[in-house]
């Protein structure tokens, strides 16, 4: 369960039906001397923002959803926030996440600035980071608007709801909808599965302290969507990349499998997939391995904890020191570490020994052992779908081609973050090119199209291993038990060259048209230009009106679209010429695919 301890799964409905109640009594219609901002939750009041003028909506931006998991609550489930009377601001994003700075990282500011190339590498965000953000039409509904709630990708290891891409007003506004974007644990604060944390406690055993905070987010939508004018009974899961791992992942849960009343109604998983190796074709890239690996890694954090730390020279003497402290001894030990010292054994020793990714643990309640074979049993929730694929989804990881020979060998990518930073922030996309495909791909890789060992035919490779290969995987198997599944492709590529042969449709670039945001942001400069604004305006209203009608009915198609949108395995091609959509319909076919890797990567980032 996701509540405090003194309740249990039975009183629950009663007591969420009674704090909606009050909550409705509330807020439902404040006085009009009041801001309209100001908004009763089922844990205080909260004081947003009036954008109406510049955007067309109100935000509350830094909820409070759960107590902040620290101290004694790092590595427990989250705890119900603590009570408060007096309006609380919420006008400014709350700090990410504690994590390990990469590009798609907070930088120093919790926004996109130069400090998020200037501290890569370097620790950043907060763990007092469980918050969410609210975004409405500045308006009064005639009727409750459906929800969307949004898990952020970055591998489980980095991300934050800062990031511009993901500001939800625009989409907000443009579907009537309630948007909502959760901070949830990440890193070895969200996934960690070490004995000495076990206390007997499912939830808490588990490991998965990040799912179980966006469970703890789902239940305060359930609880608070009336007030913020939004239908809890239409609440729509969306994630992308490892968010989209994430809403796979509880939408297999035997935990909320478990419950009488489900905390969401429609999913949407973009680029994303939660396959074992077992269900995969032979050398395809798994999203879930195996329980044991997830034990072996935290006991080697806790070891090279003691080790750091002083407490013990080497892995055999942290074995003893673990021993004859015990379990609770050890547990407050590693609670009492600062998360910069947990996160440098991380960087410096696991990330050496192959250990420094997180992902989904399978434990059996939280995470099925193998989420696959739970959807063809029928043991899951069962709800309409949509899924979104990107054509060039690998074109954003081009370095994994050194996973085998038969891939290339070696990296695709010839520039390290910090210099892909420093171009794409001072990038000029109106001038002429200011950079050159042989700065960027490795001459092995060109001429890019070259039918088997260019760069294209390579990143086509890897995306059949890995994000196709589990995207397939879980659409196949849904549409054994239910017909309600529709997938989307996105091949919008109109970059300025050489960024349309270097990036193309690549991983994320559908986000900012699912969101409409096409503002300052990481890639922003290297992909959108005055010639392609027609062009991508239009399809970011096809592709935001087609979400908001799978959010307002379970259903994509929408008369705007201009085509009837087919059930998996057909799919709609998002597209766009400089001027105008091109949408069209296409149909996915499993392709057998040979194996090209010696053994898959562990915990492949995505």
């Amino acid at each position: 369960m996701m509540i405090a301890p003194a309740r249990n799964d039975r009183a629950w409905p009663v007591l969420a039906a009674a704090l909606l109640a009050l909550s409705l009594a509330g807020c439902a219609a404040p006085d009009a001397e009041e801001s309209p901002t100001q908004r009763q939750t089922t844990w205080g009041p909260v004081l947003g923002s009036d954008d109406s003028a510049a955007t067309g909506t109100w935000s509350w931006k830094g909820v409070p959803y759960a107590q902040a998991p620290v101290g004694d609550l790092r590595w427990r489930a989250p705890r119900d926030p603590q009570p408060w009377a007096t309006p609380r601001a919420a006008r400014s994003f709350a700090p990410a996440c504690v994590q390990t700075q990469r590009l798609y990282g907070p930088g120093l500011n919790n926004r996109y600035d130069d400090t998020v190339g200037s501290s890569l590498g370097r620790t950043v965000g907060d763990e007092d980071c469980l918050y969410l953000n609210i975004w409405t039409p500045a308006s009064r509904p005639a009727a409750p608007r459906p929800v969307i709630v949004f898990v952020h990708g970055g591998s489980n290891i980095t991300g934050y709801t800062a990031d511009p891409v993901y500001d939800g007003a625009a989409l907000a506004r443009h579907e009537d909808a309630v948007v909502v974007t959760i901070n949830y644990r990440l890193g070895i604060f969200g996934f960690l599965d070490a004995k000495a944390l076990k206390t007997g406690q499912r939830e808490e055993d588990s490991g998965n302290f990040a799912l179980l905070d966006i469970v703890k987010a789902l239940e305060f939508v359930a609880a608070n969507a009336h007030a913020f004018g939004g239908d809890p009974q239409r609440v729509t899961l969306m994630g992308q990349s490892a968010g989209a791992v994430n809403v796979y992942a509880l939408l297999t849960s035997p935990m909320l499998a478990a419950r009488g009343r489900p905390l969401f109604h429609r999913l949407a998983a973009l680029s994303g997939g939660l396959s074992t190796a077992a269900s995969l074709p032979p050398g395809g890239i798994p999203a879930v391995l195996p329980a044991p690996v997830w034990a072996t890694r935290g006991e080697a954090l806790v070891h090279e904890s003691l080790v750091a730390g002083q407490q013990a020279a080497d892995a055999t003497q942290a074995r003893q020191w673990e021993a004859g402290a015990g379990a609770q001894r050890t547990a407050a030990w590693l609670r009492s570490q600062p998360a910069d010292a947990l996160l440098q054994v991380v960087r410096t020793r696991l990330a050496a020994r192959g250990m420094a990714a997180s992902n989904p643990i399978p434990d059996g309640w939280v995470l099925a052992q193998d989420p696959i074979a739970a959807v063809k049993a029928g043991r899951y929730l069962r709800m309409p779908v949509l899924a979104g694929h990107t054509r060039d989804e690998t074109k954003l990881f081009p370095q994994l081609f050194a996973l085998s020979p038969t891939l290339g060998g070696t990296s695709g990518r010839l520039l390290d973050d910090a210099a892909v930073f420093s171009l794409a922030a001072r990038y000029d996309p109106e001038a002429p090119p200011q950079t050159t495909l042989a700065q960027w791909i490795p001459p092995a890789y060109l001429p890019v199209d070259a039918p088997r060992t260019g760069f294209d035919a390579r990143a086509r490779q890897l995306d059949a291993l890995w994000f196709s290969a589990i995207r397939d995987d879980m659409l196949n198997a849904l549409r054994m038990r239910q017909d309600a599944v529709w997938a989307y492709e996105f091949e919008w590529d109109r970059l300025p060259p050489p960024l349309d042969r270097i990036f193309g449709a690549a991983h994320t670039f559908d986000l900012p048209f699912v969101f409409g945001n096409f503002g300052p942001s990481l890639y922003s400069r290297f992909m959108f230009t005055r010639d392609n604004a027609a062009g991508r305006l239009a399809l970011s209203d096809a592709m935001m009106g087609s979400l908001g009608a799978f959010a307002r009915r379970g259903d994509p198609n929408d008369a705007a679209l201009g085509t009837a949108w087919p059930t998996w395995p057909g799919r709609v091609v998002f597209d766009a010429d400089l001027q105008r959509t091109a949408i069209r319909l296409g149909h996915a076919r499993w392709r057998g695919i040979n194996a090209v890797l010696s053994s898959p990567p562990p915990g492949a980032p995505r």
